[in-house]
């Protein structure tokens, strides 16, 4: 039987899992559900949304634990999302919408399920609260969107993992992301004016991928055997060719 050590799954399926995430997030059939549940403004249900598993929290908070977002784009779109029906509420909300996104759109593979959820349950949360609060959060029963609501916990244990690691090489949000994907992505998440000359932090930002690709790592450990990070590994790919192509 095929077996992959730890290293090599974070390699073989963590992009995926980031992709689903963003293929789903960034779909314009989520900015319409939001609309249905009385988001008019698509970004006030985002954040909202994925930042109500914290509870009633300021606005602050909820940047904190993003991490990549300009504060004050932050505060405003959360504070205009929460107002409609509260920070828990916009969370359920948002997991419905996405996981009737991931009815249509994923097979429905209850090992891939399984294994993902062994993932997640052997983590240590400390240091990422988002993905905690996502954890935290009821399931569907079974079927794609309970799949689809279990990758967007590993989805936010890897984004967790990676500001963990920004932060301790001593990267800013917005640093991280001059010295990775560049200044569309700053604008795109909500950085304004002059940006600063990165380039002698590069260095950096390839320890903090370093280490968070470490931290991925001792998680499947922990969590999966080498042959079942192998089927983890394939499982993911399938899934990724479904839904990304």
């Amino acid at each position: 039987m095929p077996e992959l050590s730890a290293a090599e799954t974070v390699r073989a399926t963590d992009k995926t899992i980031h992709d689903i995430g963003s293929k789903w997030m960034l779909d314009p059939v989520i900015s319409e559900r939001g609309k249905e549940l009385g988001y008019a403004n698509p970004f006030a249900f985002y954040f909202a949304g994925r930042g109500g598993v914290l509870g009633d929290v300021d606005g602050s908070v909820v940047s904190a634990a993003l991490g990549w977002f300009e504060p004050r784009t932050v505060r405003a779109m959360w504070d205009e999302g929460v107002a409609v029906a509260g920070a828990r509420e916009a969370a359920r909300r948002y997991a419905r919408a996405f996981t009737a996104w991931g009815e249509e759109r994923l097979p429905d593979d209850p090992r891939l399920c399984e294994l993902a959820e062994r993932v997640a349950g052997a983590t240590e949360g400390s240091g990422l609260p988002l993905f905690c609060g996502w954890r935290a959060e009821p399931l569907p029963d079974s079927g794609p969107g309970r799949l689809l609501q279990v990758l967007q916990v590993l989805r936010e244990l890897r984004g967790g993992l990676h500001l963990v690691a920004t932060t301790a090489v001593g990267l800013a949000p917005v640093e991280a992301i001059l010295t990775g994907d560049g200044e569309g992505t700053a604008k795109f998440l909500g950085w304004r004016g002059d940006f600063p000359d990165c380039a002698a932090l590069k260095p950096r930002r390839a320890e903090a991928e370093e280490i968070t690709d470490s931290l991925a790592a001792a998680v499947y450990e922990r969590a999966l055997s080498p042959s079942e990070r192998a089927e983890f590994a394939d499982l993911v790919a399938k899934a990724g060719a479904a839904v990304l192509g």
